[in-house]
Formats: C-alpha cells, structure tokens, sequence
C-alpha cells in the first residue's frame, strides 16, 4: 500500500499536533495527535480488507480478435472488467499490450464506485513478426487515501507471421508428399558405398574387390558390386510473367512457387549439386546461369529468386502484343510460296489442282503455324537455349502455372529430350483468386480441369508433375467436391 498526498497530510497533522503537544506540555494536542494516528491506522486496514474483496471479485480479460496474424496488419484488441457488485474503491485497469504492438490509442480503462463493468476495444497494429505474449493487466485501486496496484487477468499470446506463403502444399491431387532430394544413382555399377549385388570370383577381378566375409560365408571367391553415384545437373527454370502474379499480397503464385524454388536450390547446394538457374519473363528470359556447384553461384541464384517480381505483358498494357512480335516465317518466293508449301511439296502435296491436296494443306498450315507460335513463346524458348548444347543428365525442374497448357506441354517434352527428367511444379490459378472460392462447387470442378493437365503431364515417360498452392485453400476446395454426391462431380 502506498499513501496518496491526502493521507500524508493527515499524517503531518498528526505529526504537527505531537510536536505543539511537546513544545507547550499540552496533553490535549498530543490525544488528538493520537486519534489522528489511530485513524490513519484504522484506514490502512480498512483499504486491506476492501481491496482484498474487491481483487477476488474482480475478473479482467483481454483479449484480440486474431490470435493469428500477418505483420503490419491491425487487429482490435479488448480489454474488459467485471465485478459482482460496486466495489467502495476506485479501480483503474492498464491492459499488457506487447512491447512490439503499436496502439492507436491507450488500453485502459476505469470502474468507479457506481459501477461493476465496463469494456473498452482499440485498434493495434503487429509490425514485427513472432510470437507476442500479453503482460497481466496492472490494477490499480484506490480511496482517496490509499493506492495499491496488483497484476490481475488473462495474458493471451499473439502469432505475428512475416508476409508470405504460410503453409505451402506440394503433391499430387491433395496429397502431399516431401520432395526428396537425396543421392542421385547413376544406373550402372561402379564405385560407391552402396551395396548393388554379389557375384562370383571371375578372372581379371583384382584382389581388393573381393569380399571376404561372402567368401568366407560361401566357400568361394566372391566380388562385392557398388551401385555408382553420380551429382545431378539441376536447372531450375522460374516463370515469373505478369500471369504469376495471381493472388493476394504477398501469397501470389511467384511467392509460392519462389520459396519451393528457394528449398530445392538450397537442398542441391548442400548436397554438392551443381545447379543453374532461368527466369522467364514476358518478353523472354531475364536471368541465366549455368549449372555450377560454386558459392559464389548459389548466392546468385539465392539473391536473384529473392528479387524476382511479376513483369508486365505488353499486350495487356496497351503496348505491342506478343502476337504481334512473333517471328513469321519469310516466304520462299515472291509468289507466296510457304514453308507449309515447301513441306506439303515434300511429302506429295504440292499440286494446286489435286483435290486430295487442296484438302490436306489447310491442316499443314495450321500445324506449321502451331510450332512457330509455341517456338516464340519465353517459357518454350527459354529450355529450348538451355538445352541446345550437351545436357546429357541434366535435371530440369519448371516453376509455372497452368494458364498456358499448349506451351507447356511442348515445353515438357522438348526438356525430357535426350533422355532426362523433368519435375514441374505447378500453381492452380483457382486456389490463388482471391475470389476463386467465392462458388466453391465452380472452384473444385476448376480444379479438376487443373488435376487432368497435371496428370498428362505426369504420364509422360521421366516427368513429374506436382501441385504447389496454400493448403488451407486447397483443403477447402477438396472438402467440399468430395462432400458431393458422385453424380454432381465433374
């Protein structure tokens, strides 16, 4: 308990009135003097007892609206007391805000003697990341003479995340699996540690390859084969067109795919791999960096994936179309000879009057059409560079979405080519709207559409194809189409 100035200047009267009391022997000063004294005392005891009662009746929470949320993002927090009934004492109540948390106004709150509860609410805003724990509320209670502050009510903690992906999902068809990225095995036998097979002693053999437990076991000289290893040429290939850029702040399709892109670089680096890197943007690539195993590339790859942001399609902005930057292939002759004439020519079909070949040469045309417009897509163009020279074991992962499937299926094939593999990972557009979920029945059958391009996709020989989107969203999607009856799916 602490005097308040009132109550010590009840106590310098009592300490006034013994002093005249001594000074002038006058008896009478120094009984008031004690009176005063024994009322003060009486006081003292008389707050203990109320602010006993009063502190056992009281009941004072706070809490926030969100006990989860995003940096920077502002939440009304509450801060609430009750009492059974009026308490004699003036009671005022400071709320335990964070130190990290910034209010737009003063957490507190006052209950005085004609009242038993009140609330109060204030915007707060969570500008650092991390978990945010709430001090008791401070109690401070007081009549007029005497004040007292104690520690009284719920302390909730606050989750601030860093904007970004939260809970990432990767998998196949809501499944998710965890992407292994381990020792890569050559598939021949060789040196290595790994065990492959046992087989018998054979002229030419050198005495060192012998195992001799297996010979000691079987009576007969017998070799221990090694299963070869070998480092993986891992090329990471990340679309970042306007395209990508689907979805809220911070949880776009580029963010999600990014972090992937981010653990597999770091992966192939702890694992000694060398790996390179292609950003695709709309007007073709914008970065590139070959396969290396060196630090000095890895921070590269790290720092250029950390920058990477959506570029601008310049036929959305009102500028030159794609279409209209396409290469197109220059007539043969003035007279308007093709390459789909040449090709038609070739094969057979080059005679104007041949009712047969009047038939068949709208189809060249189209198909000679379809290669030169994939050809001068950026994805398509961008693995077509990479693997222009030798890339004899190179591992080509795509981080895209599935807004071009013509374009990406020519892609995969042609980096599947000289027989390596593929891992695409790729981005439902549905799960990134931000109101791709407003019918969710249209959102799973969507979805579907999307699970049908990734499973082509996983058909093909030595490709691999996974989802990469916010689980929570996806689980949502996936709950309800699997609620429906067979006959209403798509």
């Amino acid at each position: 308990m602490k005097p308040t100035r009132r109550l010590w200047a009840v106590a310098s009267l009592a300490a006034f009135l013994a002093g005249v009391a001594v000074v002038t022997a006058r008896p009478l000063l120094l009984g008031g003097a004690g009176l005063v004294g024994s009322w003060i005392v009486a006081r003292q005891y008389r707050f203990y007892r109320t602010l006993e009662e009063t502190v056992d009746a009281l009941a004072v929470e706070q809490s926030a609206a969100r006990a989860g949320v995003r940096t920077g993002e502002t939440v009304p927090v509450t801060l609430s007391a009750r009492l059974a009934a009026p308490s004699p004492l003036a009671v005022a109540i400071e709320g335990g805000l964070p130190t990290a948390a910034a209010a737009d106004d003063s957490l507190s709150l006052s209950l005085d003697p004609t009242t038993s509860a009140t609330t109060r609410t204030v915007d707060v805003t969570w500008p650092t990341a991390g978990h945010h724990r709430f001090d008791e509320p401070t109690v401070t209670a007081t009549d007029g003479f005497l004040r007292e502050t104690v520690s009284l009510g719920t302390a909730p903690t606050v989750t601030v995340e860093p904007r970004g992906p939260r809970t990432i999902h990767v998998g196949e068809g809501g499944d998710r699996i965890t992407m292994a990225y381990g020792e890569h095995e050559a598939g021949r036998l060789g040196s290595g540690i790994e065990p492959a097979e046992l087989r018998e002693y054979m002229p030419g053999d050198t005495a060192d390859r012998i195992d001799w437990k297996a010979t000691a076991r079987l009576a007969t000289p017998h070799v221990r084969e090694y299963e070869a290893e070998t480092d993986r040429r891992t090329l990471l290939v990340v679309d970042h067109r306007a395209s990508l850029a689907t979805g809220r702040p911070d949880e776009t399709e580029l963010d999600y795919l990014r972090e992937v892109a981010l653990a597999t670089a770091a992966s192939a680096h702890r694992l000694g791999d060398p790996v390179g890197l292609r950003t695709v943007g709309d007007e073709g690539i914008t970065f590139r960096l070959d396969p290396t195993t060196t630090p000095v590339a890895y921070d590269r790859i790290r720092r250029r994936l950390l920058d990477l942001e959506p570029t601008t399609d310049p036929s959305a902005a009102g500028g030159i179309g794609r279409k209209s930057r396409r290469r197109r292939t220059p007539p043969l002759r003035s007279s308007g000879f093709t390459a789909a004439d040449a090709r038609a020519k070739r094969i057979g079909l080059g005679d104007d009057d041949d009712r047969f070949a009047a038939t068949l040469r709208p189809f060249y045309a189209a198909r000679e059409g379809y290669r030169e417009r994939i050809e001068s897509d950026p994805l398509y163009g961008a693995v077509r560079r990479a693997h222009s020279g030798n890339t004899e074991g190179l591992w080509t992962i795509l981080f895209t979405d599935d807004s071009r499937p013509s374009e990406l299926r020519e892609t995969v094939k042609l980096a599947r080519g000289n027989g390596n593999s593929v891992l695409v990972l790729l981005a439902p557009t549905v799960l990134y709207e931000p109101d791709g979920l407003a019918d969710v029945e249209d959102a799973y059958d969507r979805y579907v559409e999307f699970e049908d391009l990734r499973r082509d996709l996983a058909r093909m020989s030595r490709v691999t194809a996974l989802e990469v989107g916010p689980q929570d969203r996806l689980s949502t999607v996936l709950s309800d189409g699997r609620a429906r009856p067979r006959g209403e799916r798509a």
